[in-house]
């Protein structure tokens, strides 16, 4: 069972890495600039972000076994139709497919865990099932680029269709079937309206500069964004069991960690969709040379995970995300500097010094923002937490692909454009310093070692 968990997890963080390094052939097979395919990275994110809060009611209602081969199925679907699509728009739409199926992978599995291993064995079952996280993105742009290079960019789909064919029967042959029919009401107008939020705010950012009245179009998604957010407190405060209770705002830490972890994870998720381009499209790299350059920062975040706990309660959560934030934020600010000629070393100590404090950062911004839940809001804390994840990785990808084509139409070339994007970014991420100054260092109340 914990195989079949570790796959469908490996999928999921694998598709997510996957594609970057294969954006400029797909662009090129399409007919269509590189920067035009922001939506098919964006389409993926955004989707798991508003179907999450639902994969454990559907659970609960149909059971675990049946929901979790729904979701390989979709997954692999969706995978078929992205190697089949001959426009952008039938990409995308794929893409949201894909992302259907991948919004339950996670978290089913990882309920299935919870409900089948004992309570001795549950926190070893999680580690292990948490590696696919590690692997996937250490695998995923090396992977990508080498099919893309080999064949071409539509075997980064296929190639889940045998896994998927797999991990179906393998479903059907182990996987518990748990419990169906013993779920409370879903609050359906909830997650409609904090979708809408989400999409509307990621529209806005994403208007195309030359469209006409762009600003305009600008300026009434971002106010229905707005609404949809204000239309949910009323509804929360009226519904017996709404999708988020708004007593999870009462814990600080949470709001402040939630709101960190937005503007932070701006500039990280920026960073894997902005680095293949400038490599590809400005350095001249291959695909296959771009997804190996990454490799430093998913070896290093990989690495780095063993000393976040010594930090932490050496300096305490406040300090250490106060310093380790202006890390990330400045690695990330310092890609500017890349160009033709940037020495390998270099190249390479800048994405690990990124790779690894972007990995601590998580770690430590999911510990502060979950740390102070009740029991009773633990679950819903944790799964709207994952929702802004998601729309955090979107909002980086269309606000970095957003700001190379702004300064590209400003400047009439692209290689300042990306420095600047970078720079952009870097500060953005920098900003969420200030946000995590705001947080409780006596609530939080971290074990610190004697200097």
């Amino acid at each position: 069972m914990l195989w079949i968990v570790f796959a469908g997890f490996f999928m999921q963080t694998l598709d997510t890495t996957i594609v970057n390094t294969a954006l400029p052939s797909m662009a090129h097979s399409l007919g269509e600039k590189p920067l035009d395919l922001k939506p098919v990275v964006v389409a993926y994110t955004l989707t798991m972000a508003m179907l999450t809060p639902a994969s454990g009611w559907l659970a609960d209602k149909f059971g675990t076994r049946r929901v979790y081969f729904c979701a390989i199925l979709i997954f692999v679907l969706g995978s078929v139709y992205c190697a089949t699509a001959h426009t952008l728009t039938q990409l995308v739409i794929a893409r949201v497919l894909q992302g259907v199926g991948g919004s339950m992978l996670l978290p089913i599995g990882r309920l299935a865990v919870l409900r089948n291993i004992p309570g001795e064995q549950y926190i070893a079952a999680l580690a292990f099932v948490s590696i696919a996280g590690q692997v996937g993105p250490i695998f995923g742009p090396v992977l990508g680029g080498w099919l893309v290079q080999s064949a071409s960019w539509h075997w980064i789909f296929l190639i889940n269709v045998p896994v998927g064919l797999v991990g179906l029967l393998a479903v059907r042959r182990y996987l518990p079937a748990g419990e169906a029919g013993v779920a409370p009401p879903f609050d359906w107008v909830g997650c409609g309206l904090l979708s809408l939020c989400m999409v509307a705010f990621s529209l806005a950012l994403d208007v195309p500069h030359g469209a006409s009245h762009a600003l305009l179009w600008s300026l009434v998604l971002a106010a229905v964004s707005i609404v949809a957010a204000l239309l949910y407190i009323p509804h929360a405060r009226r519904h017996a069991t709404p999708l988020f209770r708004l007593a999870l705002f009462r814990e600080p830490n949470f709001s402040v960690g939630l709101v960190g972890n937005l503007v932070c994870r701006i500039g990280s998720g920026a960073v894997p969709f902005l680095l293949p381009l400038l490599m590809q499209l400005q350095l001249g790299y291959s695909p296959f040379h771009s997804g190996l350059m990454l490799l430093p920062v998913a070896v290093a975040g990989a690495v780095s995970k063993r000393w976040i706990v010594p930090l932490v309660n050496r300096y305490g959560y406040d300090n250490f995300l106060l310093v380790n934030t202006l890390i990330v934020g400045a690695s990330i600010a310092s890609f500017a500097a890349m160009s033709p000629g940037w020495p390998l070393a270099v190249s390479i100590l800048q994405l690990a010094t990124f790779g690894a404090s972007n990995s601590m950062q998580f770690a430590a911004m999911n510990s502060v923002t979950l740390k102070g839940l009740s029991r009773e809001d633990a679950g819903s804390g944790n799964s709207l937490f994952s929702m802004v994840q998601m729309l955090a990785i979107g909002l980086g990808v269309t606000i970095g692909g957003g700001l190379v084509s702004l300064f590209s139409n400003e400047l009439g070339v692209a290689a300042p454009a990306y420095r600047l994007a970078f720079l952009a970014v870097g500060i953005i991420t920098l900003l969420s310093a200030f946000v995590f100054r705001r947080l409780d260092g006596e609530a939080l109340n971290p074990v610190r070692r004697a200097v």
